[in-house]
């Protein structure tokens, strides 16, 4: 499973999730991703969460996902993070975020790193997400990740009959489908969505479709209940769904190109914009190595 962009995906776009699980930092901060390389060893971090905040009591967040086995994980993990330190001559207080699949992993001996790992690293067992109930919205998004797959739709719609506004549901619908194409490797997107019940009822008991039904009628698009509901919502879902998808990975890769190439042209900004959803996907992992804006030219050079 590529976990690291999907993580980096789930905790942009639900900004208090950091919150959450890390003391004292304010729900509404927003963070900065980038994944910097470390020149000394072509080091290259997994994630790292800038606070966008001046305040400098919120801390750099050194964000990893590790599903497997990997006896060289704390060295590696910890040298990343002193090696960034040094060479950014950070003065900034940091603190670690590790997202793990259980309790179980072997990563290597804890025992050089236990006042780090007690006192200023936190670390998430996903599966034992899976024996709580009453879990956030945020923290049900990342149950999903280890859900059992028998399960999975369930959990999932059960996600997104949360959702309380428009914006939300997208949002959610966005995460659940990227994290259900991970599970299911071998589902087409349309079969992940038929997976879900879009077009079935359980989906007119979320507010979200109440609020379509609401400006739906103001629109003059219902021609009886039942008939107009399912149409409505339909189509709405689905070019609302396309454009909503499109511009926000638009916005997130700008994002990153900005933080690793400097300021982009109008006309640079205009290009990345009009790339399709497939297109964005492959330039926000191919950003990863750009180490100028030059780069990018000759990326959007070579996708005409």
């Amino acid at each position: 499973m590529k976990t690291d962009k999907l993580f980096y995906r789930i905790f942009l776009n639900q900004p208090g999730l950091i919150a959450e699980l890390i003391p004292g930092i304010p729900k509404e901060c927003e963070f900065e991703y980038s994944a910097p390389v470390i020149k000394e060893k072509e080091t290259r971090l997994d994630g790292l969460l800038t606070p966008i905040d001046d305040n400098p009591e919120i801390p750099l967040v050194f964000l990893e996902a590790q599903m497997q086995r990997d006896t060289k994980f704390y060295i590696r993990y910890f040298r990343g993070i002193f090696s960034y330190l040094d060479q950014y001559e950070i003065s900034r207080n940091w603190h670690g975020l590790l997202i793990l699949r259980n309790n179980r992993l072997e990563l290597g001996s804890e025992i050089p790193y236990q006042i780090l790992l007690n006192n200023q690293v936190e670390r998430l067992y996903l599966e034992d997400l899976l024996y709580q109930d009453n879990l956030s919205a945020n923290l049900a998004l990342l149950r999903l990740i280890v859900t059992p797959k028998a399960q999975a739709a369930g959990e999932a719609r059960q996600i997104l009959d949360s959702a309380t506004s428009e914006t939300e549901f997208r949002l959610k619908l966005d995460l659940v489908e990227a994290i259900l194409v991970n599970k299911f490797s071998k589902l087409t997107i349309e079969e992940i969505q038929k997976m879900l019940n879009l077009k079935e009822a359980d989906v007119t008991q979320t507010r979200f479709y109440q609020e379509v039904l609401q400006i739906g009628e103001k629109k003059g698009l219902q021609q009886g209940l039942q008939q107009g509901l399912q149409q409505g919502l339909q189509q709405g879902l689905q070019e609302g769904l396309q454009q909503g998808l499109q511009q926000g990975e638009a916005n997130l890769t700008i994002r990153q190109l900005k933080r690793c190439c400097g300021n982009l042209t109008p006309v640079q900004e205009e290009k990345v914009r009009s790339l399709s959803i497939p297109q964005l996907e492959s330039l926000g992992e191919a950003l990863l190595d750009f180490q100028n804006i030059a780069d990018l030219e000759s990326w959007l050079e070579e996708h005409k």
